[in-house]
């Protein structure tokens, strides 16, 4: 992976997000301005309905805004087309979950692979590269195991692996050591850091517990759908 150049890479303004619960209006994020530089590690902190998850899918590609502005790495995802968003979400962000999401009748090189060969990209360079990846993160002895064979942090470190597979520029990570003991959790928030330190990757990571804040280089607090001090 090389090294991505410095640059403003999130761009928000007045972000809103509101959905439609019965005759009322639920606020998930409300007019959030945000500028975030390439190669920063955010933390992002908040309890329980706070609007963490809801920023990050906005981020992701995977929801749209009901108002305001939002640019991630030069897409503009308030205008973008289906296909511009199914684009994004393959090629710009990689994205980890707290429930890992693996596909349970793939093993774990598949598993890596899966979204490169959905991108329509070369399988043997695919299927390379996701070893490789693999082998980084302590694996290449389980490619072969299907997700239930693996341990919580083999599963983590497997959806690592798939969220790196098309060389994204972002990496957003959903309470990724929700499911982990501490160990396993102190495992997974490294690697993140080393993808931002060593790979320059900008990371976001949505968290409940402390174990990244001593990495962050940007802290971001949510409360009631607005970013709080």
């Amino acid at each position: 992976m090389e090294p991505k150049l410095s640059k403003t890479i999130i761009e928000t303004r007045n972000l809103t997000r509101i959905y439609a619960l019965g005759e009322s209006n639920v606020i998930g994020i409300n007019t959030i301005d945000l500028s975030i530089d390439a190669g920063e590690l955010v933390v992002l902190k908040g309890d329980s309905g706070s609007g963490k998850s809801t920023l990050l899918s906005l981020l992701a590609g995977l929801d749209r805004p009901t108002r305001g502005e939002l640019t991630v790495a030069d897409h503009d995802l308030t205008t973008a087309t289906p296909a511009n968003l199914t684009h994004f979400r393959r090629e710009v962000v990689g994205m980890v979950f707290q429930a890992f999401n693996l596909m349970p009748t793939l093993n774990v090189l598949e598993n890596a692979s899966l979204p490169g060969l959905l991108a329509g990209k070369n399988p043997d360079l695919v299927t390379s590269k996701a070893a490789e990846l693999l082998d980084w993160l302590g694996l290449s002895r389980r490619r072969d195991h299907l997700p239930a064979q693996l341990s919580g942090g083999e599963m983590q470190r497997t959806a690592i692996a798939r969220a790196l597979i098309n060389d994204p520029e972002i990496i957003i990570a959903d309470e990724p050591t929700g499911n982990l003991d501490s160990r396993n959790g102190q495992i997974v928030v490294d690697l993140l850091a080393q993808l931002n330190r060593k790979w320059k990757r900008t990371v976001i990571i949505a968290t409940h517990s402390s174990l990244a804040d001593s990495m962050a280089t940007v802290k971001i607090n949510l409360k009631d759908g607005m970013i709080s001090e």
